[in-house]
């Protein structure tokens, strides 16, 4: 029996979620003499925002081959489907509870062992000792202190707004009366799949500024496009004329859009990080909801129950701003401002529920850790608001410039360095090459 290395490094990492999960899974791979310490506040580890339904129907956006939670290794996540005996290919799509449990599932082989601990708080205040280690500061008054933190904190949580409703299980409605969604995304279509298998018979309105549903999955093979191919550091129009060139070039050949999007995918973050800021400020302003509706797709069975509420007339996409809601009582007004109407119009309506998405801003609602950060200077948010500033590697950048050599962000809270970040694929590539370098940087005792 091979004997356990010393546990020479402790590594924090804050957030449960699937960043987390990933990251400590790959750390506890690759790094034997490293042990971990994962902090969450739900008791539940990797389903954060993204896998907490339970809704069979509420379905991955991506195939089961893609979600492998190993770079090196794409059948991972199907031999474990297999092993729970789910008949299922590569090509299909599982439920987001089915895959929040395999996250789960990751970090069982070493959950009785001393190189994991899971904490059950919130992290609230994260400092920098001498001698190169970190302590941080937990809301049930413990201290834990290690030689490396990560953050993985996810998207920030959605603002909660009077009268608007997160979910439409949570809300008892009249099937024939009419409700609104604000949002056309995957939430959208999650909470329309809701509805629809609950027999609801009243008018379902969507309303987003502009009125994108996600576009549907199809057969195709990517685009073979090589970085060189790239116009970088090209101003935003030039970048998009060139997609749509690439768009031409997969038609002619006799794909579709999927294959040139799927071609370019890979190098995403390279165009990002070469873009100067302004121009980054035009492509979000411009292209960032017409990428995000062709790169984020629905599966072909959830799109067809919307297609046939659309065709029926049950389903009707708005376009529009959303302004306020006032309660009434028979439910609610919903006021909005059409698109490239003056005035507002108003629906009332059983509920509105809200789906909207990520809160934008992560400054706004910060948590007592990113606040502390903040306050604190060792972290800043980027000019665009898209999260944490960072290197390429995650390392936090101080608002002196200063990089950290101890503090990390990944997924979602290192946005703003990679923009293309928070789906699995980009997730696990990231954890894994973190772990890596980790697994090979001196430790402090």
């Amino acid at each position: 029996m091979t004997a356990q290395p010393p546990l020479r490094r402790h590594v924090l990492v804050i957030g449960g979620g699937a960043s987390g999960v990933l990251m400590a899974y790959h750390l506890l791979r690759a790094a034997p003499d490293a042990r971990v310490t994962l902090i969450e506040r739900s008791p539940r580890i990797g389903i954060g925002l993204a896998y907490a339904t339970e809704d069979p129907d509420h379905l991955l956006n991506t195939r089961v081959i893609n979600m492998s939670a190993l770079p090196e290794d794409p059948e991972h996540f199907l031999r474990w489907l297999w092993q729970g005996n789910r008949a299922v290919s590569g090509a299909s799509f599982v439920s987001r509870a089915t895959y929040g449990r395999y996250l789960e599932s990751l970090l069982a082989p070493w959950a009785a062992g001393p190189r994991l601990r899971l904490v059950q708080a919130e992290a609230v205040r994260l400092t920098e000792v001498p001698a190169g280690r970190v302590t941080l500061t937990l809301d049930d008054g413990q201290t834990l202190i290690a030689d490396h933190a990560i953050l993985a904190t996810g998207h920030p949580r959605p603002e909660a707004v009077h009268g608007l409703q997160a979910d439409v299980t949570r809300v008892p409605l009249d099937p024939d009366l009419p409700v609104a969604i604000l949002g056309t995304g995957l939430s959208m279509v999650d909470q329309v799949t809701t509805l629809l298998k609950a027999g609801h018979r009243g008018t379902i309105f969507a309303l987003s500024r502009r009125g994108l549903l996600p576009r549907v999955h199809g057969p195709g093979v990517p685009l073979a496009t090589s970085l060189g191919e790239v116009p970088l550091g090209a101003p935003a129009s030039v970048l998009l004329h060139w997609l749509r060139r690439q768009v031409r070039r997969a038609e002619i050949a006799g794909g579709s859009w999927r294959d040139a999007i799927d071609g370019v995918r890979p190098h995403v973050q390279g165009i990002w990080n070469a873009l100067p800021g302004p121009e980054r400020a035009r492509a979000l302003r411009h292209a960032a909801a017409w990428w995000e509706v062709h790169r984020h797709r629905m599966p072909p069975e959830t799109a067809a129950g919307l297609a046939v509420a659309q065709a029926r007339g049950q389903l009707r996409i708005l376009r529009g701003a959303f302004d306020r809601v006032e309660p009434h009582k028979r439910g609610v007004w919903l006021h909005y401002r059409p698109h490239r109407k003056t005035g507002t119009t108003a629906l009332n309506l059983a509920a509105v529920i809200d789906c909207r998405g990520v809160r934008r801003d992560p400054e706004i609602g910060a948590s007592p850790l990113l606040r502390h950060l903040l306050d604190d200077g060792l972290a800043q948010i980027d000019p665009l608001r898209l999260g944490l500033v960072t290197d390429r590697s995650g390392r936090i950048v101080t608002p002196a410039g200063e990089t950290s050599h101890v503090l990390q962000a990944i997924g979602p809270a290192a946005r703003a360095a990679l923009w293309e970040i928070t789906a699995i694929p980009d997730i696990r590539t990231q954890t894994a090459r973190i772990a890596t370098e980790l697994s090979g940087a001196p430790a402090t005792r």
